[in-house]
């Protein structure tokens, strides 16, 4: 295991971190500017600016495949970029990137979905959660009746990341009802256009999901992605990168709020010196970059072992329960520390306390990770005190 860096993948990090200091950093200003309008910032038309900024440094399809236009850098390098694009506290994501499931079309979907979305002329979303389902994906409702050469969807999906956007959906819906997830649900490309609509779900955070509803949607035959039945295991390839990409977000935003809490804990003058000179000052910061440093390393671990091509759902769930917890506490830390300008809409703090307390909830519960990882290890399929 050697997480030591070319040359060049030390050049790709210098212009991401270029790139955060020109493109992003100055953009927070306004970031707050609108949270005290009550507007979300960036919104679409900024965040196409940036990425095509951001594809001009080469900074595009991170991990698309080259045949379609990426630079394929795996999980390691992209979780890397990810913990220093954090540091910008705004949300930005990089273009270029089309759902791994997408890869599972065939040749006509691939034109009409993958290449368009890759390119940004088309929006996904994934849309899997139901009203009565969210951590149980095994039991998810919604059903799917074949009419001739189409399929029927009638029920609701909720929760979904980009459904007020998007102009088409990864929809997972039952098609066998007798066998459930083992082989009895289904994912279909659905267009907008076919029929379903969308409502915003009002979040604490900016986080702006969606509520879908199918109402007798119709859709042909040969929007089905991979192949009937088979969308459980989809459903699940999915998931898997964001339990690896949450908590290296998580790192790079901590990192920059720590640097806040040391800026401010040096010029803070409280009872005539610096707060900083305090122990309970100092041991809020000492506890904070030890909980960073620990969840770095198992986000590149677990990052390591996907690019190899191995099992890494253990590692992953590791991370992502560390990254959740610990982003959370050490935004409590800074806010702390701050006292009460940290509580107030004139630093970005609030903000994102705000921001990644959903961490603990999407792409699998604090609950559902430790149900993973007890199962994994009472099972025998980790060993404790294992290598490599």
């Amino acid at each position: 295991m050697e997480f030591g860096l070319t040359d060049e993948q030390r050049m790709i990090l210098a212009t991401v971190r270029e790139f955060v200091t020109k493109e992003l950093l100055p953009l927070e200003a306004e970031a707050q500017r609108a949270e005290l309008d009550g507007r979300s910032f960036p919104g679409p038309g900024d965040m196409r600016r940036l990425q095509q900024r951001a594809k001009t440094a080469g900074l595009w399809g991170l991990l698309t495949p080259e045949e379609y236009g990426g630079v394929n850098l795996g999980l390691l390098m992209t979780a890397l970029i990810s913990m220093e694009t954090s540091k910008a506290l705004i949300p930005f994501s990089y273009g270029g990137y089309a759902d791994n499931i997408l890869y599972s079309g065939n040749a006509e979907q691939k034109e009409r979905y993958l290449v368009p979305t890759i390119d940004g002329d088309r929006t996904s979303c994934f849309a899997l959660t139901e009203p009565d389902t969210g951590s149980d994906a095994t039991n998810i409702q919604m059903p799917a009746i074949r009419d001739g050469s189409h399929w029927v969807l009638n029920g609701r999906k909720v929760f979904i990341t980009n459904g007020l956007e998007a102009d088409f959906a990864i929809v997972f819906a039952v098609t066998d009802k007798g066998k459930a997830h083992q082989g009895g649900v289904t994912a279909f490309l659905v267009d907008r256009a076919m029929g379903w609509t969308s409502e915003p779900i009002q979040t604490m955070g900016a986080w702006r999901p969606a509520e879908i509803t199918f109402d007798d949607v119709r859709v042909p035959c040969e929007n089905v992605l991979g192949e009937v039945g088979k969308g459980f295991q989809l459903a699940m390839a999915w998931i898997g990168q964001g339990r690896i990409i949450i908590p290296a977000r998580a790192v790079g935003q901590a990192q920059r709020l720590l640097e806040l809490a040391l800026d401010y804990s040096r010029q803070r003058i409280a009872f005539g010196r610096p707060i900083a000179e305090y122990q309970a000052i100092q041991w809020m910061l000492a506890d904070s970059a030890v909980e960073i440093e620990q969840v770095k390393w198992l986000v590149l671990n677990a990052a390591w072992k996907a690019d190899q091509g191995r099992d890494a759902r253990h590692e992953a769930s590791i991370a992502k329960l560390a990254g959740a917890g610990m982003i959370w506490r050490v935004v409590d830390r800074v806010m702390q520390i701050h006292g009460g300008i940290g509580y107030t809409k004139e630093m970005p703090i609030e903000r994102v306390m705000r921001d990644v307390r959903v961490y603990r909830i999407y792409e699998g519960t604090d609950e559902i990770q430790r149900r993973s990882i007890a199962r994994n290890l009472l099972k025998g399929h980790a060993t404790i005190g294992a290598w490599g």
